[in-house]
């Protein structure tokens, strides 16, 4: 069993999670309008590629990452651009941003896609298809996920998955890891396979108890270690979660990768196997 290190403070607020936790994983209907943000992550908003008028297909890059902290933005559906404009979008700033908007056509037609053998692929090109594929951390930083897979020549002792999901009410990661821990699991091997670290560690608070099983079978011949943690907020912190993993800590002013280690979340890894295989 894994001794697992304590951090300073952590509070117990009301769970909230059986109000969704019963329900399974479910596909949204599909709208008739469409209103995409092009400022999805932290860094440069993407830039348009397409212009109105244009038909586009689902997954169509229709605005490519801008600069090195960017990313790609796509259509969530096929359909027409109607409008490319400032538009109100959900953000703590009340600002609004620059949008594009899509009417449906009901179709949902994807774009072609092709997976690519990862272990075979230089690493960069790899990282290349997740900066243009859109995929940023989803444990809430949105940071993009090619650059934080690109330590440069920083040593990366340990790989930590964030699957705690300490906050009240939320429970998408948890059904995600009880249905679909194959899938988050074929993402950390990619992860693993550029990082090259010495080992694995995937966190998750113990009143998860289905989400860990559905985890640890899907680990099975991996050498990867599902860790259950306890439940105090903020345990999903990743400075907090990496103390309670490694008994390292964060220096202030510093990142995880200042001291070898990397975090991030299993919704991550998840769309990371979505986008190469």
């Amino acid at each position: 069993m894994r001794t697992l290190h304590k951090f300073n403070g952590g509070v117990h607020p009301p769970e909230h999670k059986s109000e969704s936790s019963s329900l399974p994983i479910a596909a949204a209907p599909l709208p008739r309008r469409l209103i995409v943000p092009l400022r999805q992550h932290i860094g440069n908003p993407a830039t348009p590629i397409v212009k109105v008028g244009d038909h586009v297909l689902k997954g169509q890059m229709i605005a490519a990452a801008d600069g090195f902290i960017s990313a790609a933005v796509h259509a969530p559906t096929s359909g027409t651009v109607s409008a490319m404009e400032i538009h109100a979008v959900p953000h703590p700033s009340s600002l609004p941003d620059l949008c594009i908007t899509i009417e449906a056509d009901g179709e949902d037609r994807w774009t072609e896609r092709q997976p690519i053998d990862y272990s075979t692929t230089d690493p960069d090109t790899v990282r290349a298809l997740l900066r243009d594929a859109g995929i940023v951390g989803l444990g809430g930083a949105v940071f993009p996920t090619w650059v934080k897979l690109n330590p440069g020549q920083q040593k990366i002792k340990t790989l930590v998955l964030n699957g705690a999901e300490c906050e009240p009410w939320i429970t998408s990661d948890d059904l995600l890891m009880r249905e679909r821990a194959a899938e988050i699991v074929e993402g950390i091997k990619i992860m693993a396979h550029l990082m090259q670290p010495e080992e694995v560690l995937i966190g998750i608070e113990d009143n998860k108890p289905e989400a860990i099983e559905a985890m640890q079978a899907a680990c099975q011949g991996t050498g990867f270690a599902v860790v259950a943690v306890p439940v105090l907020y903020p345990s999903g912190g990743e400075k907090q979660l990496i103390k309670l993993l490694t008994g390292k800590e964060v220096p202030s002013g510093q990142r995880p990768i200042n001291i070898g280690v990397l975090c991030s979340n299993t919704g991550t890894a998840y769309t990371v196997h979505r986008a190469v295989n």
